[in-house]
């Protein structure tokens, strides 16, 4: 990472970058592999309602994280992950999402973002989690590159068509953070 990076909770004042960062990478990465007219009609200013009541919801293992690049101008939100206990299986925990925006991946900050959302679940008890991604999005490859191991696909029927998605999984996340030497 060539900048300072803070990995922080989100606070209700982020929600419009993050809607921002979040818009910007679905289209970027999702752009042939979700209906076209979808991608056009997301909205930021609805999503950023959705962002700015996420923080104050979240409880226990549940968390919202910004990556935030720190320099001579003000603080700049670059990347967001949340996480909690899994929606569907088949681990305990799950990373509900994961985005940097475009101009600032490949730069380790979503590695970072991965990193403390492990920290979170495996503080709060549990040990394992899973990520649900599409499997045509490039993304994929981080997630093998982070040691997420091929679990289980599904077709989910979204914006009237069905997606193929991939589950990535990592069974014991006290011995992947020791590994990266990071605490719990």
């Amino acid at each position: 990472m060539s900048e300072t990076v803070t990995i922080r909770a989100a606070r209700p004042e982020d929600a419009a970058r993050i809607a921002r960062i979040g818009v910007e990478t679905w289209r970027d990465a999702y752009a042939g592999l979700v209906p076209d007219d979808y991608l056009l009609n997301l909205n930021e200013a609805r999503q950023a309602v959705q962002w700015e009541a996420a923080p104050r919801r979240a409880r226990g293992s549940q968390a919202v994280l910004v990556a935030e690049i720190l320099g001579p101008q003000a603080p700049k939100v670059i990347g967001f992950g949340s996480c909690g206990r899994s929606r569907t299986g088949p681990m305990r925990g799950e990373v509900y999402t994961l985005y940097v925006s475009t101009d600032w991946q490949n730069q380790g900050f979503g590695r970072s973002l991965m990193s403390a959302l492990f920290e979170i679940l495996a503080g709060h008890g549990v040990n394992d989690a899973v990520i649900w991604v599409l499997s045509g999005n490039p993304a994929r490859f981080f997630y093998e590159s982070m040691g997420g191991t091929r679990l289980a696909e599904r077709k989910e029927r979204f914006a009237g068509t069905h997606l193929e998605e991939t589950a990535y999984g990592w069974p014991d996340l006290k011995a992947w953070l020791a590994e990266r030497g990071r605490r719990v």
